[in-house]
């Protein structure tokens, strides 16, 4: 079971290996987009990290909320209102009472963000975006086969998904965004946003064992 502490430290490992990585990010960005990813993935850790550090008595489901809302309102193209839906939708279809997340807990989380993520953008696998990572991590996560009590597998097969998708968004031409201009010129770099979301749901996974 995943209790309220080790979730702010999953949130948090999830945060420093985002900004670890900002300059990887921008990098990738700057191929054919505007290069600022990394900057805005930074402002957005730094607010998750604070948050986790300060999260007060509320619930689970309405912290990830909260973190959600913030996080949409950070300054920086797409990635806030994406990143804001992908984690607020983790706490959507918890309940106010649920302050253990066992593997089913995990695996809803993971289908509320899909789900949320879904009413906000219609790329699928294979669009070079965030969702080469998240779709098949949520996919993977809902076909775990975890032992009631184990929601670290369903985040540990998230993240292996998640890396895998992300390494075959390289593989793919650009659909969405300023890089779609670009076409197949794209194919050969893996998208930034599929990498940090990988990033992210890795950060989540590493995060139950500290």
């Amino acid at each position: 079971m995943i209790d309220r502490e080790t979730l702010g430290r999953m949130l948090e490992t999830s945060a420093r290996l985002l900004r670890e990585n900002a300059d990887v990010l921008s990098d990738i960005d700057a191929r054919f987009g505007d290069g600022d990813h990394g900057i805005t993935i930074t402002k957005i850790a730094k607010l998750v990290q604070e948050r986790a550090a300060t999260w007060g008595d509320v619930s689970i489901k309405d912290f990830l909320d909260e973190v959600g809302m913030g996080v949409m309102a950070v300054r920086g193209g797409s990635a806030g209102p994406l990143y804001g839906t992908m984690i607020g939708g983790l706490g959507v279809q918890l309940g106010e009472d649920e302050n253990e997340l066992s593997a089913d807990a995990a695996k809803r989380m993971f289908a509320g963000c899909l789900s949320e993520m879904r009413d906000i953008t219609t790329a699928q696998v294979g669009d070079k975006t965030m969702m080469d990572a998240l779709i098949p991590a949520v996919d993977a996560a809902l076909a775990c086969d975890a032992a009631a009590d184990d929601a670290a597998a369903v985040f540990a097969a998230a993240a292996a998904a998640a890396d895998v998708g992300a390494a075959a968004s390289e593989g793919f031409a650009s659909k969405f965004g300023r890089a779609r201009s670009y076409g197949d010129q794209t194919i050969g770099t893996p998208d930034a946003g599929a990498v940090s979301t990988a990033l992210f749901l890795r950060g989540l996974a590493q995060g139950i064992a500290c």
